[in-house]
């Protein structure tokens, strides 16, 4: 198969993006990327620390730079941070550099995901169930605006929904080809 678009997975965070992400460009043969490892990699601090020091707006002006320069390095499978699709400039440069995929994740499973972890500090709150379905109701009508979407679901492995990702992308020529 031939990637012709960099493929931006966005979605809330535990929708799989980095996992489904790293077995779908080993499914395709190409560069699996990390938004958030290249800011961390970059800063020589956690995203927690970033958001701590220095402040959520200060993080997504690096994000909106580290997408830039990934999506114009080269052709793979981009995973970003789940606030970085919200933000208007970041949709258009994917928009013009890449094609964007919602894995589209309902509250439950994504709750199952994220509650034992305390990495993500948008969840740092007295109530982080609460706080991850008003993030949802929020952003879900945003990551509406990718140009693709693939389901997640429970019963379904990460190679399933790399799989499942794969398939959508067939239907976009422009985006990945079977050279059969």
């Amino acid at each position: 198969m031939e990637l012709k678009k960099t493929v931006v997975l966005v979605g809330m965070m535990g929708s799989g993006k980095t996992a489904v992400g790293s077995a779908l460009a080993r499914m395709l043969d190409v560069p699996f990327l990390d938004s958030d490892i290249e800011i961390v990699a970059a800063s020589n601090m956690s995203i927690a620390e970033i958001f701590e020091r220095d402040g959520e707006p200060f993080f997504r002006d690096k994000e909106t730079q580290v997408i830039t320069r990934l999506l114009g390095s080269q052709r793979g499978i981009l995973s970003t941070g789940g606030g970085a699709f919200l933000s208007e400039r970041n949709r258009r440069i994917i928009h013009d550099l890449g094609v964007a995929v919602w894995l589209r994740a309902d509250l439950e499973l994504l709750w199952n995901r994220v509650k034992h972890k305390n990495t993500r500090p948008l969840l740092r709150t007295a109530d982080p169930y609460a706080t991850l379905a008003d993030l949802c109701r929020a952003r879900d009508p945003v990551y509406a605006l990718a140009e693709l979407c693939v389901e997640a679901r429970a019963d379904y492995s990460i190679e399933d929904m790399a799989r499942a990702v794969t398939r959508v992308l067939l239907t976009r020529p422009d985006v990945l080809e079977d050279q059969g």
